[in-house]
């Protein structure tokens, strides 16, 4: 530790006798490190996984009502029809399931001194709190029994609760939605999964959770259209029963399966399903189906462009042209300083203790170099966040976590790009040296 204090000493010392040198060094490590991270960090916030832990339990059956016509990509639709979306809940094939989907209202408060809201909401089934663990500040979800009846209970987000009753617990209270009264039945906690997994169909994938949840038999019996994606292969019916009869997709579904049995049993289902609609003569095409978890789910939606991956090896290739041009300056500032090296090592330094004074300049730079590095990626995010879309501009944000990998990312980078010179100026001859000098 004591000759770590020496070598510091000494480093801060040679820092400062070459302050252009010094400069150029840190300003280099700095540009590289602010670019790479402010892509970084965009990056990491879209491909994390949105529910660790049971990333491999949840699945989203797709099921091939449009026929070959009606194909992209030689794959069945992303969402299921209302009738399949009934049909695959009432043959409770998976322990946990729930078909949903997301619509609009507007809440009227019973504080006159608030004004109408214009909320978006979730028709889901109960297992859906279960399936993506969705934390409750107060109460609970709603029953099975909620759902086959099509109860009017709500569960609500904690922001609007917030708005609605000042963050007090509001179970059993009511809220107006539409002009007809819900029952409050439960209240999450702050929730933001990202990306929003269980719709990430949707143009706002890395937005919000919502603000409402209800039954989604109360949803249908209300006549909550559907907010989002609808694809259609032929013109529903006008209306909304229309809707419900209609071959069009605007509904998701996701299947909770723990163990690998249940996801091949839970495959051979839908299949059977799929064939048992063309025995009947609603599909005249072979069965296809396809059951994908939620990474293959997030990749198959493409929910990370490979835009941003291509920036990110763009952001990479750039930090390490700037790294090289650190190797050229430490090489200069080293070659600079042989006659003293040299002296060191005729006075009996070693070539360990030279690469170790040397090795531990080099790690200063890169520290000072990180937090450049931070201040330039905090302007680079704001950059972002001023062009960005609605509900990806809130990702670029640092963290703790990536001001680490950051400061990490830096000084080992410049540690790298020092091995080479500071080998060369361990390897000093001191008899040539103080034979020239």
């Amino acid at each position: 530790m004591m000759m770590f204090h020496y070598y510091l000493g000494l480093a801060l010392r040679s820092l400062r006798r070459t302050p252009v040198l010094t400069a150029l060094m840190i300003a280099a490590i700095s540009v590289g490190i602010g670019a790479s991270m402010t892509v970084f960090t965009l990056f990491r916030a879209m491909s994390g996984d949105p529910i660790p832990g049971k990333s491999g339990q949840l699945f989203v059956p797709q099921i091939d009502n449009f026929g070959p016509e009606g194909r992209d990509r030689n794959e069945p639709p992303e969402q299921l029809s209302y009738r399949d979306a009934v049909a695959l809940m009432k043959a409770r094939a998976a322990p946990y399931q729930s078909a949903m989907y997301q619509s609009s209202s507007i809440v009227l408060p019973v504080d006159p001194n608030l004004s109408p809201l214009d909320t978006l909401l979730r028709a889901a089934y109960t297992d859906f709190f279960a399936m993506f663990e969705a934390p409750f500040r107060f109460g609970a979800a709603w029953s099975a029994a909620d759902d086959e009846a099509a109860a009017r209970v709500v569960v609500i987000g904690a922001k609007l609760n917030d708005k609605l009753f000042h963050g007090e617990n509001s179970v059993g209270r009511t809220i107006n939605l539409d002009g007809h009264d819900y029952r409050v039945i439960g209240v999450l906690e702050s929730w933001d999964p990202r990306p929003r997994v269980y719709d990430v169909i949707s143009s706002d994938t890395f937005a919000e959770s919502e603000d409402i949840f209800l039954p989604f038999n109360t949803a249908v019996a209300a006549e909550l259209t559907q907010r989002g994606n609808r694809s259609c292969n032929r013109a529903p019916a006008p209306g909304w029963q229309g809707a419900l009869d209609s071959e069009c997709v605007w509904i998701q579904f996701w299947a909770e399966l723990p163990t690998a049995a249940e996801v091949d049993r839970y495959r051979e289902f839908l299949n059977h399903y799929a064939a048992e609609q063309q025995r009947l003569g609603r599909f005249t095409w072979p069965p296809l189906t396809r059951l994908r978890s939620v990474h293959e789910w997030l990749a198959y939606e493409k929910v990370v462009p490979n835009e941003i991956r291509i920036t990110v090896l763009l952001a990479l290739g750039f930090l390490v042209v700037c790294l090289v041009n650190a190797v050229g300056l430490m090489l200069a500032k080293f070659s600079s300083r042989a006659a003293e090296l040299g002296v060191r090592r005729a006075l009996g330094a070693s070539k360990r203790d030279v690469f170790l004074q040397c090795l531990v300049e080099t790690g200063m730079v890169g520290a000072v170099g990180g937090i450049g590095g931070l201040a330039l990626t905090l302007l680079g995010l704001a950059g972002e966040r001023a062009i960005l879309p609605r509900g990806i501009e809130r990702l670029a944000h640092l963290d703790a976590g990536l001001v680490l990998i950051a400061m990490a990312t830096a000084i080992v980078a410049a540690i790298c790009a020092g091995l080479y010179p500071t080998w060369r100026a361990s390897g000093v001859q001191p008899a040539w040296q103080l034979k020239t000098q």
